[in-house]
């Protein structure tokens, strides 16, 4: 029972001093920009590994010189009350929940229809899974966690929200997220983006061109090799029109 104690007791001891971790590093940010997120190391690491080389590109923007066009167009399409929550939507959450299992209810109903047999050969995909993630999630999970979907993982990424809302200005975390979201292999933040995609800086952006960008931001690489891709015109048309109504940090 001791050595059980104890062993309770070490952990403990090691989850509140990750958490304090936590708050210095997300502290410092406040005066010092992150050199590189967990997300980003991870996918250099998986590319290095793959093809041998590693192409970066990433140019830190302050936010006064970032594009508004793209600021309003990355709340427009990711987070639209952005300015107004504390980290987490939860009425977002609520409807990614109710969407999610209206998702796993039809496909539970569409395996039910076949014989076990022809469900097997039919390899059907999972349904998709809607994630109801604000900005600042985004950065919490990119900062410094893994990719994995668990319910302690995304325990970890809402203590991270709030905290990252407690200790640094909307115009901060936006800031920290434009200069490090992934827009491709290899391709980090928006002036690499703005550069790559349109050969121009990032604050010369048009607001159609900005639209496309944030559409872009769930599947970056699958929207990199689609450059035509018809939803990505249509929903980037949609943004757009909701630009003019987006409230700024």
């Amino acid at each position: 029972m001791k050595a059980l104690l104890r062993l309770l007791g070490l952990v403990l001891l090691a989850g509140l001093g990750l958490q304090l971790y936590f708050v210095a590093r997300v502290a410092l940010m406040a005066v010092l920009d992150p050199e590189s997120t967990t997300f980003q190391r991870s996918e250099a690491y998986l590319v290095v590994k793959h093809t041998g080389t590693l192409k970066w590109r990433q140019q830190w923007l302050p936010y006064a010189n970032l594009s508004e066009n793209l600021k309003r167009a990355v709340i427009a399409s990711e987070d639209a009350s952005f300015v107004v929550h504390d980290g987490v939507d939860l009425e977002a959450l609520e409807k990614a929940w109710e969407k999610n299992a209206r998702a796993e209810q039809r496909a539970a109903q569409a395996g039910s229809r076949l014989a076990p047999s022809q469900s097997a050969r039919a390899g059907a995909k999972p349904p998709k899974i809607i994630g109801g993630s604000t900005i600042t999630q985004q950065l919490a999970k990119n900062l410094f966690l893994s990719g994995e979907r668990t319910l302690l993982r995304k325990g970890e990424e809402l203590l991270l929200s709030l905290l990252l809302e407690a200790l640094l200005s909307k115009q901060r975390i936006l800031e920290i997220y434009l200069n490090n979201v992934e827009w491709g292999e290899g391709i980090f933040g928006a002036e690499a983006a703005a550069q790559h995609y349109y050969r121009k800086p990032a604050a010369r952006l048009s607001a159609y061109e900005a639209a496309r960008l944030a559409v872009m931001l769930p599947r970056p690489k699958y929207f990199e090799t689609r450059p035509n891709s018809a939803y990505l015109a249509s929903r980037a048309g949609t943004i757009t029109a909701r630009m003019g109504g987006v409230e700024l940090p």
